[in-house]
């Protein structure tokens, strides 16, 4: 409860500053501090979380984990979209149906689940987020989510830029620098002072997802956006969650799993509705909603799991 406690001021806060800072500074701003900690933060970040992490068990599976709940996500969400037809005789527009596709199969494992794990199960088992979310959320989406985008959207997609995003992303260089680096023994001031710059950029993180957050203006597609929030934040975790010991996690690994398939949508749903010309009011209503719940369904899941 202390941990809990600790987390919803943190988390609170921070985001709340963010959204102050957000209606404060100029429009620019938040995307250059989302390319600072896309190519400085977040790759320390990385370096520094590997050196203090365990490495061990079967900690290669967490990639195969988040496979199946991008997976799971997407085929419950249209399974929803083909009940509602049959139900209404009506379907959503490609464009929408595309929203609540990406909305219910991609997490905010990264900006957001990092901080989580590393606050609520420590630094141990830091590295089963990691791997989730660079081998498994992050090529989820620039994959199958971009697939996904361009057949429902009314713009193609262009894939030789996406592979080059892929192939390009400092997190993925980081990790494998930070992989080599934690067999590098450096003095402890350096170490001290890795760590905070570390933990400045998860903060910031968290300010930049407030920034983003006081630009929402679209609201008004709530209840489709609840269908999303529904399958990707209650159900693939409930239904996963439970499965963990089958393929051999369990305890505080099989909590940051659990952690992580419960994260609301990513912000990259966001900038593939943009991208691809999908319902861009829908992937925003999605993202506001899923703070929101955040906060009433990660103590089930701490009590869960």
């Amino acid at each position: 409860m202390i941990n809990l406690l600790e987390l919803y001021i943190k988390l609170i806060s921070l985001v709340l500053i963010g959204m102050i800072l957000g209606r404060k500074l100029p429009t620019q701003f938040p995307t250059q501090l989302g390319k600072f900690l896309f190519w400085v933060g977040v790759p320390i970040s990385i370096v520094a979380f590997l050196r203090q992490t365990d490495l061990s068990g079967q900690i290669w599976i967490a990639p195969a984990i988040a496979y199946l709940a991008i997976l799971l996500g997407a085929f419950l969400a249209w399974l929803g979209i083909k009940g509602q037809a049959h139900l209404t005789n009506s379907l959503p527009q490609q464009p929408t149906q595309g929203s609540l596709i990406l909305a219910a199969m991609v997490g905010n494992t990264g900006y957001l689940g990092f901080p989580i794990t590393l606050t609520m199960v420590g630094k141990e088992y830091f590295a089963w987020a990691l791997f989730y979310d660079l081998l498994g959320t992050v090529l989820g989406a620039y994959g199958l989510g971009v697939l996904l985008a361009s057949r429902f959207g009314s713009k193609a997609g262009n894939y030789l830029h996406t592979a080059k995003a892929i192939v390009i992303n400092p997190a993925l260089w980081s990790f494998g620098f930070g992989l080599l680096f934690r067999q590098v023994s450096i003095p402890e001031v350096m170490e001290f002072t890795l760590e905070k710059l570390a933990w400045c950029a998860l903060a910031l993180s968290l300010m930049l997802i407030g920034m983003r957050v006081s630009r929402l203006n679209s609201w008004y597609k709530l209840k489709p956006a609840a269908s999303s929030i529904f399958i990707k934040m209650l159900l693939v975790p409930l239904m996963l969650g439970f499965c963990l010991p089958l393929f051999g996690v369990t305890g505080e690994a099989a909590q940051v799993i659990v952690l992580q398939m419960a994260m609301p949508p990513a912000f990259g749903t966001l900038i593939l509705a943009e991208t691809f010309d999908l319902d861009r009011d829908l992937a925003v209503t999605a993202l506001g909603m899923g703070l929101i719940v955040l906060l009433f369904t990660l103590p089930v899941w701490l009590w869960l799991f």
